[in-house]
């Protein structure tokens, strides 16, 4: 019975070790979000469903505004703190078990809705920008906001096979470099 007992217990170790294993691969150290690699795991397997279901797919850039001189200002640890919380504010916008939020490097997250058409992501996406002001992190270095602002660049697609994934994240790109064009601590959509 000893052996038994001992066989058990290796199992649920070996069990406990690749379930650490598996979150070290796929989530983001410091946020807890998803890190890139799952991103775009995921991003893969969603656009495929989308052209599958004729279905929209929305994603999102998020980028946090003036970041560098708050990191100047306050310093990396204050940095790292204020990451976090946007990326709390950030996951607790995506509502559905299929969003994900995720980080995509430095002070950039990324968003992707499945099933959610231009009109609901733009929507979940002003939420999201507000909640980041609400947040309430002052940002004396900002010339922007008082307090730690977002700007926030998406694109919705339904594919329909002609269109290739990369054009999404393109187009959600440049709705984001458009709005900090047009001033920061804003959204931009682009999508049918």
């Amino acid at each position: 019975q000893t052996v038994v007992m001992a066989r058990v217990a290796l199992h649920l170790q070996v069990v406990r070790q690749r379930r650490m294993l598996e979150r070290l691969a796929n989530i983001d150290g410091l946020t807890e979000l998803a890190n890139r690699r799952r991103f775009d795991e995921i991003f893969a397997i969603e656009w495929q469903r989308a052209r599958r279901n004729h279905a929209p797919l929305s994603l999102a850039i998020l980028d946090i505004d003036a970041f560098k001189q708050y990191n100047d200002r306050y310093g990396h640890p204050a940095g790292d703190r204020a990451l976090r919380s946007v990326a709390r504010v950030a996951y607790a916008a995506m509502r559905r078990p299929t969003d994900l939020a995720a980080r995509y490097g430095g002070e950039e997250l990324v968003l992707l809705m499945p099933d959610t058409d231009a009109a609901n992501a733009e929507g979940v996406m002003e939420e999201l920008r507000e909640a980041v002001v609400n947040l309430a992190i002052a940002h004396e270095a900002s010339s922007v906001a008082p307090v730690l602002s977002a700007s926030i660049g998406g694109a919705t697609l339904v594919p329909d096979g002609a269109e290739l994934q990369f054009e999404l994240f393109e187009a959600a790109d440049a709705e984001l470099y458009r709005a900090k064009q047009a001033g920061r601590n804003r959204v931009h959509w682009r999508g049918r």
